[in-house]
């Protein structure tokens, strides 16, 4: 007969607070959707205050505060007064890098009929959005879900210039007269690098619809217009260009299957030696593991699809004819695994 160890009172109680995680996210969305951070000003002010202006009753706005600053979003300061700190300043729309919209995102109300769901996802394997809402999630978003698809536009676009600019910051261009961005979306990154290096051209590859709500800086008459090229189509199709860099930042999240294919349509269309960058968030040997091993999650549960391990991604990348010369971090939630096309 075995002795079960002891359980600690710290172990209890940090169980406790986890599996109340709930009560945190959707005290983080309440605040960004009433607005708490954006009417908090630079002082310390008292709730009554806050509530009059935010319309809203005071009681339960203090304990809506109190409970957010357990989790270090906002400080109480005496007096019934609250202030900002570090992360409630990123909760207000025009901060610098603000993340009210990922917040909203990441908390919007079809989230919470997903997520109970998650043990018949690891069951099966399979997302569970079909047969909880009958459609495919991005058909659901924009046929069902009108204001969740323009909470998810804002989001992606926020996160997009945010990383943009972090990625131009690392890339080294040496040697490099032409890239394309494939599946970059609106462009963020494109443009970054256009504007960061006055002598590169560059092409963005997206969907037809995507393409065409591109920044308004690669579109005709914008200020990287001559030197950029706006290409409808499918990577996992074709890749038509010939450039020396070919960028695929956030898209490797789909089945092993179109991943390949992207990669295979790479290497088709590069000449040998041109230079591959594959940008992603890992599950792994990175700092911020716990957001990204919880949008690997959400990836089951939405669309069936996965962020990668460092091994998975090399793994894939190598089998389609890249050749790794090194995996390096772009920044606390992004790694750059830089390779070339084998001869």
């Amino acid at each position: 007969m075995t002795t079960a160890p002891a359980t600690t009172p710290q172990a209890a109680m940090r169980l406790r607070e986890l599996v109340f995680g709930a009560a945190c996210a959707a005290a983080v969305r309440a605040a960004a959707r009433l607005g708490v951070a954006d009417e908090l000003g630079d002082t310390p002010t008292t709730v009554t205050d806050l509530a009059a202006a935010l319309d809203t009753e005071p009681k339960p706005l203090r304990r809506l505060l109190r409970a957010l600053t357990c989790y270090g979003i906002f400080t109480e300061v005496g007096d019934d007064r609250f202030e900002h700190t570090e992360m409630s300043r990123l909760l207000r729309e025009d901060a610098p890098n603000s993340l009210r919209y990922i917040s909203l995102w990441c908390t919007e109300p079809w989230t919470w009929e997903a997520w109970p769901k998650l043990d018949e996802a690891v069951r099966s394997g399979r997302n569970v959005f079909p047969e909880l809402f009958g459609k495919e999630f991005f058909d659901y978003l924009h046929s069902d879900a009108g204001d969740s698809a323009k909470v998810f536009d804002k989001a992606m676009t926020t996160s997009s210039r945010q990383s943009a600019a972090d990625f131009a910051d690392y890339l080294d261009l040496t040697g490099i007269d032409s890239v394309v961005d494939i599946g970059g979306g609106q462009g963020h990154v494109l443009a970054s690098l256009l504007e960061k290096h006055p002598a590169l051209h560059g092409t963005l590859l997206d969907l037809p619809k995507v393409v065409a709500g591109a920044d308004s800086r690669l579109q005709d008459g914008g200020a990287f217009s001559a030197r950029a090229r706006l290409l409808p189509g499918d990577c996992r199709v074709d890749i038509p260009v010939r450039a020396d860099l070919y960028i695929i930042k956030n898209i490797l999240e789909w089945d092993d299957a179109s991943t390949r294919r992207t990669l295979a349509n790479v290497v088709a269309a590069a000449r040998p030696g041109a230079r591959v960058v594959v940008v992603e968030n890992l599950v792994d040997d990175s700092p911020s593991m716990r957001f990204t091993t919880a949008m690997d999650l959400m990836l089951l549960l939405n669309v069936g699809g996965a962020k990668h391990s460092k091994e998975s991604m090399v793994r894939l990348m190598e089998e389609a004819g890249l050749a790794i010369s090194e995996v390096r971090p772009v920044n606390p939630y992004l790694h750059a695994f830089e390779a070339t096309v084998r001869g």
